[in-house]
């Protein structure tokens, strides 16, 4: 996307205290703003380089340091003039107004415009260049991150389908003990019957129970043991 944080500053009108010249009749015609500035951001590289390691998301002027960018030797730097677009000396005054105070306060200080531009640009593209370092950095650690979730996930659903087996495994012997136990208890009955059938010859009340054994009163808690 294109930026026109230039168009504040920038202009092609000559500064305060010029006097138009007539162009030379063979003169080449001067250059627009926006054609300077295109002009100086094709001469700075896209990519800026880091000759310091950086921790991110590091501080701005760690940025700046890093990639090596130093402030004119007027001292004007972007920095410098939005600081000074935002001072209460300008606060409130028309664009126009700001610009002409920025190109005067630049002139006085024997630099020109071209130089804050290319200040400008460098230090925004050293900003896009760590932004791809820290967007590289977080890409790496959510595909590892992704990985180990998926390992991680892979170990949960092992081991729930080893407790579901185990889980199982108890439930199947629970039902062949039940079954055991169903069994016997059907030839316990039959043999209480014939028990009771060979004593009711002999007694008038057949002390033999035929069925389930009764089942053990509750334990009392205030017993000992219990």
């Amino acid at each position: 996307m294109s930026k026109h944080w230039y168009n504040l500053f920038v202009s092609v009108d000559s500064p305060p205290g010029d006097s138009e010249q007539p162009a030379a009749p063979d003169a080449a015609p001067k250059p627009s703003a926006a054609q300077m500035v295109a002009e100086i951001a094709a001469s700075i590289p896209k990519e800026s380089t880091f000759t310091a390691p950086l921790s991110g998301p590091a501080a701005f002027d760690d940025i700046y340091k890093a990639a090596e960018i130093q402030p004119p030797p007027h001292g004007f730097t972007i920095q410098k003039v939005a600081g000074m677009l935002q001072s209460e000396h300008l606060k409130g005054l028309s664009p126009e107004v700001k610009r002409s105070s920025i190109l005067v306060a630049l002139e006085a200080a024997g630099g020109k415009i071209e130089d804050i531009i290319q200040d400008a640009v460098r230090r925004d593209r050293a900003l896009d260049s760590y932004e791809r370092v820290l967007q590289k950095s977080l890409t790496d650690v959510q595909a590892k991150k992704s990985d180990e979730n998926r390992q991680i996930e892979a170990e949960m659903n092992k081991m729930l389908a080893d407790y579901r087996a185990r889980i199982q495994a108890n439930n199947d012997a629970i039902a062949k003990e039940t079954e055991r136990f169903s069994a016997w208890q059907g030839r316990k009955q039959q043999e209480e019957r014939n028990i009771a059938e060979a004593v009711s010859y002999f007694v008038t009340e057949n002390p033999i129970t035929v069925g389930g054994a009764a089942a053990a009163p509750p334990a009392d808690p205030k017993k000992p043991g219990a």
